[in-house]
């Protein structure tokens, strides 16, 4: 996690800041990315059919057509292929967050915009639940160390920092973001409907900057 006390970038454009920390995509040989996207896909459809506790590695090397050594080489495990196959859908939210309208891109006050990015990142989360609770969970802090999760902290530190000046805008993102953990929103969903759940993570956007 970020630990500094700054109330937001101090050098830099905050969108230069947020498109180093986006990253790109991975060059790789041609044959090496035909498997990737072999595995991907195979992966999506045994997910989608039969939930992503169901399916196995072997499933999956099975259906893509590819060696079990060479997708736990490339994936590691489960929660590896679901970092992946949520790659592309972080960085079309990503990419709206930087170049598109407002207000979740640029050109709207800093308060409306971080509701509009808690808003949507709640429909990129309440839509891919299972893949990124895996991709949160499969170890202790997994979460903090997945490039995206990076870019959605810097980006609402970025909005808190301008809402709330002279307030610890990197801890109080941390805060903010822990209500969008896949666990919580899960069990929230579960126990209350989606609705409420994002009626309440939304709340705590307007408690933040009034």
């Amino acid at each position: 996690m970020d630990g500094s006390k700054a109330n937001g970038p101090r050098s830099g454009s905050s969108r230069q800041r947020l498109e180093l920390l986006r990253g790109g995509p991975v060059n790789e040989r041609a044959d090496a990315a035909r498997n990737r996207e072999k595995v991907l896909a195979a992966a999506a459809r045994l997910f989608a059919e039969k939930g992503v506790e169901a399916v196995s590695m072997d499933a999956i090397a099975t259906e893509a057509g590819v060696g079990k050594g060479t997708l736990f080489r490339r994936f590691g495990d489960k929660s590896g292929l679901a970092v992946a196959l949520l790659d592309e859908r972080e960085r079309v939210l990503q990419e709206r967050i930087l170049s598109g309208p407002p207000p979740l891109g640029p050109g709207a006050p800093a308060r409306d915009r971080l509701t509009a990015f808690v808003d949507a990142y709640l429909d990129y989360l309440f839509a891919h639940l299972d893949l990124v609770r895996m991709s949160e969970t499969a170890s202790p802090g997994a979460r903090y160390r997945i490039g995206a999760y990076r870019f959605w902290h810097r980006h609402a530190a970025i909005l808190l920092a301008a809402s709330r000046p002279g307030s610890d805008a990197d801890v109080l993102s941390h805060a903010l973001l822990a209500a969008t953990a896949a666990e919580v929103a899960g069990v929230l969903r579960q126990e209350y409907g989606e609705a409420r759940a994002r009626d309440a993570i939304t709340a705590l956007v307007g408690a933040l900057v009034g």
